[in-house]
């Protein structure tokens, strides 16, 4: 199966259109710092540690990258630069393949659970709304029945988005209201869900981080109301992040993997940042595959993450 067996020509291009602000704004400059330069040697190597920092990729991931890189370097003492782009595209892929980023190849489910549950959490602002409508519709685009949860009943701004949303995909929302209780919501939810043969549920829940000690009682509070309908539930926790905040977005995933059994990860707004590199380092930091992408304003622009092709679109122009 070749790289980009899933991905249409549109795709590939959303894609690559999307990353273009990190491509040519960070990793562009490994082929301008290595210019004259035939060995790969100590300077290089800083070179490189430099620009991989300066792109979010983070100090304690891009170590790991470098070490890597001069491990394969002691084993050839003749590796030229122009080898190093290729390295670094193995290496990188590599790291990602090894915290399970970028497997999936389209909107699908576990197969044998139904409904699945999709539990989405995240902190106000970065784009928790919208993924959530999104996903709700790539996951019917590929033939899933979904029903959605407005359990984010701290704000009133919340549930009138997620209705929204729902009528914009043409999927049903259960919701109670401002102030109500959100594992209420959650259990209503997935009990409509249960009754009615949906194949997912997609519950969104409240953003606030400036209590923590709240924040864990209230998602383990809806998780144990969702078990007593279905024990396995919730299937997947999605941490949504804002890939645009860099290094903010590497201390909310501290927050909430602290708070609640995050298990997938949804990077949004790529296509507005230089950042893009935070992708590699959050996946590996964390040990949590990164699942979805966003890299634009339009429906299909949330993609299944594909490590591959993400990399190979990093690289495009570095030649």
């Amino acid at each position: 199966m070749g790289i980009f067996s899933f991905f249409s020509k549109e795709k590939k291009q959303d894609l690559d259109k999307g990353l273009e602000k990190t491509r040519e704004n960070v990793f562009s400059k490994l082929s301008k710092a290595f210019i004259g330069k035939s060995k790969v040697d100590d300077e290089v190597l800083d070179e490189l540690e430099e620009i991989l920092v300066t792109s979010d990729v983070g100090v304690s991931t891009t170590l790991k990258i470098i070490e890597r890189i001069e491990s394969r370097v002691s084993k050839d003492k003749y590796l030229g630069t122009s080898e190093l782009n290729r390295i670094l595209k193995e290496e990188i892929a590599a790291l990602l393949q090894e915290n399970n980023s970028g497997d999936g190849e389209d909107f699908d489910i576990r197969p044998g659970v139904k409904p699945y549950v999709i539990m989405v959490v995240g902190v106000n602002g970065v784009g928790k709304t919208t993924t959530i409508g999104k996903l709700a519709y790539n996951f019917k685009k590929a033939g899933k029945s979904v029903v959605l949860g407005a359990a984010d009943t701290f704000r009133a701004a919340a549930v009138d988005q997620i209705k929204i949303w729902g009528e914009r995909v043409d999927v049903p929302v259960i919701s109670q209201g401002m102030g109500s209780d959100p594992a209420s919501v959650a259990y209503d939810t997935l009990k409509s869900a249960i009754s009615q043969n949906k194949d997912i549920v997609i519950i969104d829940t409240a953003g606030r981080l400036h209590n923590k000690v709240n924040l864990m009682k209230e998602l383990t509070k809806i998780k144990s109301v969702m078990q007593k309908l279905l024990p396995d539930a919730p299937h997947e926790i999605l941490l949504v992040l804002d890939g645009s905040t860099g290094q903010n977005a590497i201390e909310q995933a501290k927050q909430f993997t602290a708070a609640t059994e995050v298990n997938a990860l949804a990077l949004t707004k790529l296509d507005g940042t230089a950042k893009g590199g935070v992708v590699i380092g959050i996946s590996d930091q964390f040990k949590i595959p990164v699942k979805y992408i966003g890299i634009g304003e339009k429906m299909t622009d949330l993609q299944i993450f594909n490590r591959k092709a993400f990399v190979e679109s990093l690289f495009e122009q570095s030649k």
